[in-house]
This record gives structure tokens, C-alpha cells and sequence, in this order.
């Protein structure tokens, strides 16, 4: 687990086609995070990134689905505007990271806010970041030094939550010199009127079961931090809590770097803070350069497991997939003998490849999209390339691979061609506020026009795949019925209204699919490559076994003579 943001969570960019909005959206991409749409008004119909640009939140949500988080980077003056368009369209958490936001507008936003159900974080925020899952806004500045800096939580980790954007990191960082792992990091913002605030967070971290320890970085002005007192007093708070204070120095009516740090009428002293925490039972230090070392004897005393082996800390590279220890093996943060005989393939393919496990339904449907490409007989190059190597007297790992490096674009690469020239005419029908059967068919005729093939239709064998009703059932079973699936089934109308219709065939559909069930595009031809190869072992097998070496093998020229069950 983590707070506010992990790999699940849906998140749109607002101000994607922005200097700031493209340099933001390429860390939060690198790092994992699922962005599925930007938002810019008037752009809308383009790509940043590979990412589809809406004109509206609503109009990203009718294309691409729900959108769990929006970030924003627009200027101050936008920000109410952007934000409240947000949270009117459904979106639950918005991060404001814009600063100079007016005080009127940030209340407009919390107003309506309480009104929907949502949450802001911000404004004046650099955002969140969950350690080897996904980051909202611009925390680490780059994807390598987050990942460098930011140690993921196995099994547990400290919640960071800071007044301070810059010192959100440095904390993150110097835990992590020290062998601490992190659950996540939030930055609340340096404002004076904020949406999730230092209790709040503290609150999110308390229930959450990967944090261990909250780190708080503080900050004079404002009664957040006597509020995290009076939760650590009233047993609301029951966690660790280890605390710096900033701006000790500072006198009262002298801004201590953010609008929100600020000591006025004797409220929000730095004496008065770190008095509040102390009593309470917190570890306050007195130096910045404390906080990391404090933490680590809080967690010793504990008995802690959030704090790092000494070969992890000396670790060069780290990898998020599989971990290895003794008398265990943990894929993407689950046991593998628990996975054993209660995950179904496909639900371990779904995991490996996105770090989280699919519902029951998701990976009965994972199941069938790798049986209805497990084979398809002697005549696709790899099965050739493959029983051709096999026949020369090559190993079967040799004539396996020169079945899989057959697999390319125009061999198994029409599922991701499909998905993306399907994003492509969503987003067609979204700029041009055109319906999508409109937009399927002025896309249809123009690839026509150019003697183009839209990748994933027709068959050179069926005129209608068997496999494309069986997955779109079962899809439909599992509650997938999105944008790209609604754009294939538009696209396969207008085929047919020509009179040469060109039905969805398998990779068509299952392009669709995956599409809609929310993967990486860069992954379809690779789970063809999972599903094809057992399909591949066979036909190596048999060559080896039942035929001479070094034979012409004709693609065409061949028979079955294999049971009779279809």
C-alpha cells in the first residue's frame, strides 16, 4: 500500500502541452506512474508523449475512462478553473502544484472539494511520490535520482510528510544514505490555505499498513503541527513520529520562506510547536541534519523493519520485478509460493508485467488472451523460423529463439499497432467533437485513400476469426467494455458498410482489450511472445522428432494429422 498515489491510480495531466506540463508528465511516465490523459484546452486531438490530449476532464474521461488523479501544472491564475473542472468531472485528488494561487481561488477549491468528495493537495506543492510505484507532480526532479534517493517500503517503510518542497527530498534522500525505506512522500504545500495538511497525511499514514514511522518536516506558522500533537495525544496517531522544526530564528511577522510560515499574534512558534510534539511523545531534533539518524534509533528501538541491510544499502541498481532472499521469492511484493495454485497464469503474467494483481474476472480474461495465441499453426513466420532452425539440429532453446525474434511488427505487432491507431481515432473523435462511429468512418476511408491496412482487421484465412467473439465475451464478463473496444466494433461497422467488410480478428481484439483494461501498448507484442511460446516448444519438438534434418519446409504445403475434437 501507500497514500494518494501508487501504479493503480489513473492520473491526467493538466497543462500536458506546456514547457513545464511536458517536463513534468516525461519524470512522472519514467517513473512508472499510469498517465492516461492530458488536458489542455484547445489542443485537444494531439499527443505528448504518447499520451492522448483532451480539451476537457470530461472529455479525457468519456475516451480513455476514470481518472482517479489530475495534476496540474497551469499558472496561478488558472489554477481555480483547471481545479474545479477536475473535481466537477469525478476526479477524487487534485494537485495543485502552481504557487501564488490567490486565497479566494484556494478556498473556491475547498469549497467545492467538500461539496464532491474530493480531496487537493496543494497548491504550492511539488506533490507525492511512492517509492518504486508512481509519483504525482515533480518530487525528485528525475525518474533516475528518485529512484536512487527514494527507498520502496519491503515490507515497511517511514511516510514522509513536508511543509518544505525542497526539503521534502533532501529528508527522503538522507533516510535513504541512512538505510531507511519510505513508504511515501507528500509534500503539503507552503501556502497558507491548503487542501491535505499535515494531520490529514499523518492520519492517511496511520491507517496505512506499510508505514511504520512518520517523519514530519515542519515549518513555523500555522497550528498544523499542534494539530499532529493533539492526534498524538488524543491516540489518533499511534505511530512513531519523528520531527524537525524549521525557522527557529525567525521573528514574529518574518515570512520564513512560504506564505504559510509565518508567525503572527504569538500563534505558530517554533518553541510552541516543538514543546506541543515533545509532550505529546514525538522525537523532535533540534538540527535538520539529525532527523535521518533519529529516525533510525526510533526504529531500532522498535524493532523495526523499515530500515535496510547492510548489502541492500550497498546495493548499485535496484530492480522493482523479484526479490530474492533466503527461503523466499516475492514477484512484485508477493510471495511466490502463496501465488502458487491460487493465481491463474494469466493473473501472474498481468502481475509481473504491471505490479499489481488483476481481479478474479481481469485474469480469467488475462487466461484467455494468451490461450487464443498460443498457436496458429506452421504458416506465421515464427513457427517456420523456428522448425527451419529446429531442422538444421539446433538446440531447442536456439530454434525457440529464432521463433520469438521473428515476432515483430508485422508479425504479432498488430496488437499494438491496433491499440494505438484505435487511441488514435478516440482522440480523433474527441478533438473534433465528432462521434466515434463519425470518426471510424472518415478514418477508415482515409486509410483507404492511402492504401494503408488498419492493423488487427480481416484474416487471411477466416472471414471471422473464431477467437474475436469468445475474448469480447469474456471481456464484456469481466466488465471491460471501454473506448477502444466501442472504437473496433465502429470501426469493423464502417468496414462493412463499404461492402468488403474486414471483421476485428484476434489480435484486433485483443488489442482492444488490453487497451481498455488499461496496459502499456509497449507490452502487447511481449505478451504475444509469452503466449506464443509454448506453441513454439511444440513445433520444435515434432520437427526434431518426427522429421529429417535439413528439409524444405513449405509454408503452405502441409496437413494436420492431429486428434479431431472442432
Amino acid at each position: 500500500m501507500s497514500i494518494l498515489i501508487d501504479r493503480t491510480k489513473r492520473v491526467c495531466v493538466q497543462g500536458i502541452t506546456g514547457r513545464e506540463g511536458q517536463a513534468r508528465t516525461s519524470l512522472m511516465l519514467d517513473y512508472g506512474t499510469n498517465v492516461v490523459a492530458g488536458v489542455t484546452p484547445g489542443r485537444g486531438g494531439g499527443e505528448v508523449l504518447g499520451i492522448p490530449v483532451f480539451h476537457t476532464v470530461s472529455d479525457a474521461i468519456k475516451s480513455v475512462g476514470a481518472i482517479d488523479v489530475s495534476v496540474l501544472f497551469v499558472p496561478a491564475k488558472m489554477v481555480r478553473e483547471a481545479a474545479i473542472e477536475a473535481i466537477d468531472a469525478g476526479v477524487k485528488l487534485v494537485v495543485l502544484v502552481a504557487d501564488r494561487v490567490p486565497v479566494w481561488d484556494a478556498m473556491a477549491i475547498a469549497e467545492r472539494a467538500a461539496e464532491k468528495g474530493a480531496e487537493f493537495l496543494g497548491p504550492n506543492t511539488l506533490g507525492v511520490l511512492s517509492p518504486g510505484r508512481a509519483v504525482a507532480g515533480m518530487l525528485g526532479g528525475r525518474a533516475e535520482s528518485a529512484r536512487q534517493w527514494f527507498k520502496p517500503p519491503l515490507p515497511t517503510g517511514v511516510g514522509i510528510v513536508s511543509r518544505s518542497g525542497g526539503m521534502s527530498s533532501s529528508t527522503g534522500y538522507y533516510l535513504g544514505q541512512e538505510g531507511v525505506r519510505i513508504s511515501t512522500i507528500v509534500h503539503v504545500g507552503g501556502d497558507a490555505v491548503l487542501g491535505i495538511r499535515i494531520p490529514e497525511a499523518a492520519l492517511r499514514f496511520e491507517a496505512d499498513a506499510q508505514t511504520e514511522a512518520i517523519v514530519v518536516f515542519g515549518e513555523i506558522g500555522s497550528s498544523q503541527e499542534e494539530e499532529l500533537a493533539e492526534l498524538i495525544r488524543s491516540k489518533r496517531v499511534t505511530k512513531p513520529v519523528i520531527a524537525y522544526i524549521g525557522g527557529k530564528a525567525a521573528k514574529e511577522g518574518t515570512r520564513f520562506s512560504h506564505a504559510g510560515a509565518i508567525i503572527e499574534g504569538g500563534r505558530g512558534t517554533h518553541a510552541g510547536k516543538v514543546l506541543a510534539l515533545r509532550e505529546a511523545g514525538a522525537t523532535v531534533v533540534e538540527a535538520f541534519g539529525d532527523l535521518a539518524s533519529a529516525t533510525v534509533e526510533v526504529l531500532k528501538r522498535l524493532g523495526g523493519k523499515s530500515l535496510m541491510t547492510q548489502a541492500e544499502r550497498e546495493a548499485v541498481w535496484t530492480t522493482a520485478v523479484t526479490r530474492i532472499a533466503p527461503n523466499n521469492v516475492a514477484v512484485r511484493g508477493h510471495n511466490i509460493a502463496d501465488l502458487m495454485g491460487n493465481t491463474s497464469f494469466g493473473a501472474a503474467v498481468y502481475l509481473i508485467l504491471t505490479g499489481a494483481l488483476p481481479d478474479e474476472r481481469v485474469g480469467r480474461l488475462m487466461d484467455a488472451i494468451l490461450v487464443a495465441s498460443i498457436d496458429h499453426g506452421a504458416t506465421p513466420p515464427s513457427c517456420l523460423a523456428a522448425r527451419t532452425v529446429a531442422s538444421t539440429g539446433a538446440s531447442l532453446g536456439a530454434s525457440v529463439a529464432a521463433g520469438i525474434m521473428s515476432i515483430n511488427r508485422h508479425h504479432g505487432g498488430a496488437i499494438e499497432d491496433c491499440a494505438r491507431q484505435l487511441a488514435a481515432l478516440i482522440a480523433r473523435a474527441s478533438s473534433e467533437r465528432i462521434t466515434i462511429d463519425a470518426a471510424a468512418n472518415a478514418t477508415m476511408m482515409e486509410f483507404k485513400a492511402r492504401g494503408e491496412r488498419f492493423s488487427g482487421f480481416g484474416h487471411r484465412i477466416h472471414t471471422k476469426d473464431p477467437r474475436t467473439p469468445r475474448l469480447f465475451e469474456l471481456a464484456a464478463l469481466a466488465g471491460i467494455n471501454g473506448a477502444h473496444i466501442a472504437a473496433a466494433r465502429a470501426l469493423e461497422a464502417a468496414f462493412a458498410a463499404t461492402g468488403k467488410p474486414l471483421p476485428i480478428n484476434v489480435d484486433g481484439a485483443i488489442g482492444a482489450i488490453l487497451a481498455d483494461v488499461g496496459l502499456d501498448p509497449a507490452l502487447f507484442n511481449g505478451i504475444f511472445m509469452i503466449a506464443r511460446t509454448p506453441g513454439l516448444v511444440a513445433h520444435v519438438v515434432e520437427e526434431q522428432t518426427r522429421e529429417k534434418p535439413m528439409r524444405r519446409i513449405d509454408p503452405v504445403k502441409h496437413a494436420y494429422d492431429g486428434p479431431i475434437n472442432a
